[in-house]
């Protein structure tokens, strides 16, 4: 197994797109071809749109693009736009009429980080799009991660900023690419050292503490969540596993299953009812592998992609990164 850099898994194309000073933005996934999908939401919160097509029993094959962006629910009405890039040229699903195009999306909870007023939407999608590369894919802070944060259960004066990150793998024939947008209540653990590395910060904002330890010093008092981080953005992490492997929508629903233990690995506490935790796994290529295989690369290039998102983020919102606390 050798790392590569996600681009490298092939078949799609990564557009983004962003507004920096409100804090929110768009990633979109366009793939070359109707690509086979599966999810798995966790979280109890999730903001989705299309994923009942993701369904084995539905009769959709698969999906033409992927958007991953801010803006909670609000933020949906991105994949509209999406949409339209797709149908001026001729792709989607053929109705005999015009061609459908089959977008799925998810949302992280970013309004309280810049301008709650402004959330993605079609216009800032279909630039995103426009903006689409085979080969280039900025992380960090851009994109579906501008206002991505972590470490949040004690509200915004102690969170951290994060961002966007992916990671790929090499096995064989087989490729294995994580893309994610790390906004987590919980803390950020280096899959390969176990060491913290964002989340929760002290008093004094100037190293780490364990989210998990202060949950369970208040077990006994009942908790809302949202009500806890008004001051700072609230949760979900979203990400997709993307695999030149050929497989079913059924077996990617077990991919997608599988790379959530990427999330379990890398993300303490992860799945929580203030959290809309979602997986996508994509199949673009057609090269034939072991199931278990590919989900077990999954889960690890899922962690490590985390991690990746959490070390590319820079300062903002008057939330420092990893970077700057010298945690990475």
């Amino acid at each position: 197994m050798q790392q590569i850099d996600f681009m490298q898994v092939g078949g799609f194309q990564v557009g983004q797109a962003q507004d920096e000073a409100a804090g929110t933005g768009v990633t979109v996934l366009l793939f070359d071809e109707c690509a086979p999908t599966g999810v798995d939401i966790r979280g109890g919160g999730p903001a989705s749109r299309e994923t009942p097509l993701l369904a084995p029993v539905a009769d959709a094959a698969g999906l033409h693009a992927l958007v991953l962006s801010g803006g909670s629910a609000f933020g949906l009405d991105a994949a509209g736009g999406v949409m339209r890039f797709l149908e001026e040229r001729g792709i989607g699903f053929d109705t005999g009429i015009t061609p459908v195009p089959l977008v799925a999306q998810s949302c992280i909870f970013d309004l309280a980080v810049g301008d709650k007023t402004v959330r993605p939407d079609g216009a800032m999608a279909y630039r995103a799009c426009e903006q689409a590369s085979r080969t280039e894919l900025k992380l960090g802070c851009v994109g579906g991660g501008m206002g991505a944060t972590v470490g949040k259960f004690c509200g915004a004066p102690y969170a951290m900023k994060s961002g966007i990150g992916a990671y790929a793998v090499q096995a064989g024939a087989i490729r294995v690419g994580a893309i994610v947008v790390v906004n987590a209540l919980g803390d950020i653990f280096d899959v390969d050292t176990g060491r913290q590395i964002a989340g929760l910060r002290t008093e004094d904002g100037r190293g780490l503490r364990l989210t998990e330890e202060q949950m369970y010093a208040g077990i006994e008092t009942a908790r809302n969540p949202f009500s806890a981080n008004k001051k700072t953005a609230t949760n979900t992490t979203i990400g997709a596993i993307v695999t030149n492997a050929a497989f079913s929508k059924a077996e990617l629903t077990r991919v997608a299953s599988m790379a959530h233990n990427g999330f379990a690995r890398a993300i303490r506490p992860v799945h929580t009812t203030a959290d809309g935790d979602s997986i996508y796994a994509c199949s673009v290529g057609h090269e034939q592998a072991d199931l278990n295989a590919v989900g077990t690369l999954a889960s690890y290039v899922m962690a490590k992609a985390i991690g990746c998102g959490v070390r590319a983020a820079r300062d903002g919102f008057s939330l420092p990164c990893a970077q700057t606390l010298g945690t990475v």
